[in-house]
């Protein structure tokens, strides 16, 4: 997948998302080192992208996600960047708390399984609606500003 200023924000928050959830210091100073790159890299893009280093047509990278829509229904995905960010942010928390369960998968009652795989599926199909809204959003600023 090309960079996009969505995938760069998906990146970021997967990065303080492991932060939080490791006490290990080598593991921190390597997180650390990632999480300023990124930013780095989240700000040298919208210079580059302003500045019409990036053409507008590369700005946008749409995951073109093909399933079943009938009974995998998601979220409408909503607000202005920073919004969609935060919302981005919160289903990388709840992907990240869902995966944990499929870890021990084996614990998990036979009942509850299916639930389990269609939550992360459903969650994942979200969490590209965000960077896909995150990207033309930018698009449409950038392109509003020439």
């Amino acid at each position: 997948m090309a960079e996009t200023l969505g995938s760069l924000c998906d990146k970021l928050t997967i990065v303080k998302l492991k932060q939080y959830h490791t006490e290990d210091q080598e593991k921190l100073q390597s997180l650390q080192q990632q999480e300023q790159q990124l930013q780095k890299e989240i700000n040298d893009f919208v210079a580059d992208a302003l500045a019409g280093v990036i053409p507008v047509d590369r700005l946008s990278f749409s995951a073109n996600k093909i399933y079943k829509k009938e009974g995998n229904e998601t979220r409408d995905i909503t607000g202005q960047i920073g919004e969609v960010f935060a919302e981005l942010a919160n289903i990388n928390c709840d992907l990240w708390h869902e995966q944990e369960k499929v870890y021990e998968f084996e614990n998990i009652p036979a009942e509850k399984k299916d639930a389990v795989v269609r939550k992360l599926a459903i969650l994942n199909l979200e969490r590209n609606k965000c960077i896909d809204a995150i990207d033309l959003q930018f698009q449409r600023m950038v392109t509003e500003k020439k």
